[in-house]
């Protein structure tokens, strides 16, 4: 693609750039599966110098980010149009870099994380270098690993959890891996994530680049920075082979079953299965002797990176019996998987039809204590700071809050939990109701502020909108775990179109496309919701007034709208 003018952001064709690197890492990726690692460099050399991989770095970096108005030690949050067009046809790989900003966020443990917020630049620099290397990655990754990846979610590693432990109770080692982020290996790393000099390079300037606080540089000798484009992508790189090594340790040799002519198989008690989300795994097995010998060898390759297990995080327990003073059951990225014993007559069986065989036990995956009563005190929180304005912006602050949440959770069984928190965060908004009228007697505060809509009482209006509770959110959703073997580059469109169409069922994106740009839809695409009628238009949150749409083509749409204003 050719670029004429820095002022031709506008005019990009995005649908053409798109293509061309689509292409591109989908040849990188087949050629890392047909094991070419030499068009694989080729094939890398050639995105990062074409145009259109120029561009869509530039706008992943400066318009898609999330957190792309948060400001490195250049001081700059955004950059508008000609600033984006001269980023891009200035983007190169020079091995240089600034150092990153350094920013405290507070953890659920009561401590802070040190965030690493780099420049505009090498956000972009980083973005290109991403878009080149993680073809190559999705196709050498292991299939239990989850965390960061396109197309991968925490659902797909809860879901992979449970099927391992549906019908047999395990033991599973709950570990976590102490400051991952700021104890890797620097020259293993970057050794390990490409062989191409110039990348190389590239990496070991933003990994030795330091850290800026308040005006003081601190050197950086391991560890890659958290906040950045770059850095989960080369964490998954160094913890890649985990899961090797055990399945290299305990090969999963088949049993086979007969059960009427019919031949089943089903994997040896004492093979292990590693699943990983980022820094956290599990390793489930019904022998605990294999557990404890699966600790050790993760111990020894974490060691060689650098890298230890948390002691205080890191357990063995069992799913359905107490083990070692550990209650059963575990927490896992803000679920609790555990098993409870069953009823005599409430039994099911295993998937070989043996008769002695039954399953005595249940399952349950459902939101964890510690996740709830965190999202009990953001609303509380959030109450106390409305108490001085309406109801109606009170609302609208909840209900993004409370759909966030019920929408993680909704593939659990969650049901339970939802209807417990409608009932305290009834009780909740009642004492924020009754404070503002002192002087006013319950009924009448309840008559203003909740009313009967469609036969359901209590409902917490104030007639022009409506809160939609916990308990109104669909819960024990079935949720379709991802194919293991499946890649957002393997070319198979038709696959990840069908998962993209179920994930998002509003109107018109049942095609997979955004409406005003008429583009598919990509698993790495950060999207929005527009309305057909805009609210100050009289236009409402029915569903048949919205759309999905691409966040970039989403705030375009309403610039051009805020343009046509000012002309007229």
């Amino acid at each position: 693609m050719e670029i004429t003018s820095k002022s031709d952001w506008d005019n990009i064709d995005w649908a053409k750039v798109q293509s061309v690197v689509s292409k591109l890492q989908k040849r990188i990726y087949r050629a890392t599966r047909n094991g070419d690692m030499t068009l694989v460099v080729k094939l890398q050399k050639l995105l990062i110098k074409s145009k259109s991989a120029k561009l869509l770095a530039t706008r992943k970096a400066a318009q898609d980010n999330q957190g792309k108005k948060t400001a490195g030690v250049d001081g700059i949050k955004s950059i508008n149009r000609a600033q984006r067009m001269e980023l891009a046809m200035s983007l190169n790989f020079d091995g240089k870099a600034e150092p990153v900003k350094r920013v405290w966020i507070p953890q659920d443990n009561g401590k802070t994380r040190g965030l690493g917020i780099p420049t505009m630049k090498d956000r972009a620099q980083q973005t290109l270098m991403k878009l080149a290397l993680e073809p190559e990655w999705e196709a050498k990754f292991e299939a239990n690993s989850y965390g960061f990846r396109p197309s991968k979610s925490a659902h797909d590693a809860v879901e992979a959890i449970k099927k391992q432990i549906t019908y047999k109770s395990k033991y599973v080692l709950d570990a976590d891996i102490s400051k991952c982020f700021d104890k890797i290996n620097h020259n293993k790393l970057i050794h390990k994530a490409t062989h191409i000099k110039e990348f190389q390079n590239q990496i070991k300037a933003w990994l030795t680049a330091g850290i800026m606080e308040d005006n003081e540089f601190f050197n950086t000798t391991e560890g890659t920075p958290q906040g950045a484009v770059i850095s989960p992508l080369l964490a998954n790189i160094a913890l890649d082979g985990m899961e090797r090594l055990i399945e290299q340790e305990f090969p999963s040799t088949k049993t086979r079953y007969i059960r009427k002519s019919k031949k089943r198989f089903g994997y040896n008690v004492s093979c292990p299965r590693l699943i990983r989300y980022a820094d956290e795994f599990v390793i489930i097995c019904e022998e605990k002797s294999v557990i404890e010998r699966s600790r050790v060898i993760i111990e020894e390759f974490l060691n060689e990176w650098g890298l230890s297990l948390n002691k205080e995080k890191t357990k063995i327990i069992h799913t359905l019996e107490e083990y070692q003073g550990n209650k059963p059951g575990f927490d896992f990225l803000g679920f609790n998987i555990r098993q409870y014993p069953r009823g005599k007559k409430h039994t099911g069986k295993v998937s070989n039809g043996s008769s002695s065989n039954k399953i005595t036990y249940k399952t349950y995956i459902t939101p964890s204590k510690k996740s709830v009563t965190k999202h009990y005190k953001k609303l509380a929180e959030k109450i106390r700071q409305f108490n001085g304005k309406n109801q109606y912006e009170l609302i609208g602050a909840l209900q993004r809050i409370i759909t966030g949440w019920c929408n993680y959770y909704k593939f659990c069984n969650s049901k339970r939990t939802f209807s417990k928190l409608n009932h305290i965060l009834w009780r909740r908004l009642l004492r924020w109701a009754v404070r503002r009228h002192r002087m006013k007697g319950t009924d009448w505060v309840v008559k203003k502020y909740w009313a009967t809509i469609k036969g359901r009482k209590w409902t917490f209006t104030d007639g022009n909108r409506t809160l939609k509770t916990h308990d109104q959110h669909q819960a024990g959703v079935k949720y379709i775990n991802i194919k293991e073997d499946k890649s957002p580059f393997d070319g198979d469109d038709k696959y990840w179109q069908n998962r993209l169409e179920n994930k998002h069922k509003i109107q018109d994106t049942l095609t997979g496309k955004c409406s005003l740009c008429k583009m598919n839809f990509l698993q790495e695409d950060i999207l929005d919701i527009h309305h057909i009628q805009p609210r100050n238009m009289e236009g409402t949150n029915e569903i048949n007034n919205l759309i999905v749409v691409h966040k970039h083509c989403h705030i375009k749409t309403h610039q051009s709208k805020v343009v046509a204003q000012e002309k007229v």
